[in-house]
């Protein structure tokens, strides 16, 4: 991680955090992924920088609030911007028709699945908008998938300790790549185990 960034969280501590995270959900790229900067924070809490609790609050909360605004800017005028996009918007249409099936195809499932993939959860946040998803819907699934990704990755972060600094020094190379697949294989995991359980308490449901 750039010495001016980690010094960045470090002093300004879950603002910092939040902003980072907020950020890149909303649209603006970061100088790293947001998986480095969630990984980062729960290694301070490991070192008792900043407190756990704290920084899982933080990093929900800007991932919840940052693709909600997302969600709610395409769902009011999203073809009005489509319609007169300009060419420097990161915003591919074939991408948005892709995820767009799949939310249609999955319903909630499609877009908690979405947002547990790097790269295109901003994309199911945006295809859900145009598709007129209920915000009810769409609000309880960030939820849930802000909890498993973003408090997922914070509190990976915390139980990797002292383990960080080889990750850093490796970062952009294999050891990163393994340690956020590592992560991403666990998240799905749960995922499954989560919808299993869903669909067996709804059999089960009493009627």
């Amino acid at each position: 991680m750039p010495t001016a960034l980690a010094d960045y969280i470090t002093q300004y501590g879950y603002l910092a955090i939040f902003s980072l995270v907020f950020l890149q959900e909303i649209g603006v790229p970061n100088p790293i992924p947001n998986e480095f900067v969630l990984l980062f924070a729960g290694y301070l809490t490991s070192i008792r920088v900043l407190s756990l609790p704290l920084v899982f609050l933080s990093v929900v909360a800007a991932d919840f609030i940052g693709t909600s605004i997302l969600f709610f800017v395409f769902y009011f005028f999203g073809k009005t911007i489509l319609n007169k996009k300009p060419r420097w918007i990161p915003i591919k249409i074939e991408h948005i028709e892709h995820f767009s099936e799949r939310i249609l195809e999955k319903n909630w499932w499609g877009i908690y699945l979405g947002r547990l993939i790097p790269y295109v959860r901003g994309y199911t946040s945006v295809a859900a908008g145009l598709l007129q998803v209920q915000p009810r819907t769409f609000l309880l699934t960030v939820i849930l998938s802000a909890v498993t990704w973003s408090g997922g990755y914070a509190i990976a972060g915390h139980f990797m300790g002292s383990y960080w600094e080889k990750i850093a020094q490796d970062f952009g190379g294999a050891s990163f790549a393994f340690y956020s697949l590592l992560t991403l294989l666990l998240l799905a995991v749960f995922g499954l185990k989560l919808k299993r359980y869903i669909k067996k308490r709804r059999n089960g449901a009493p009627s």
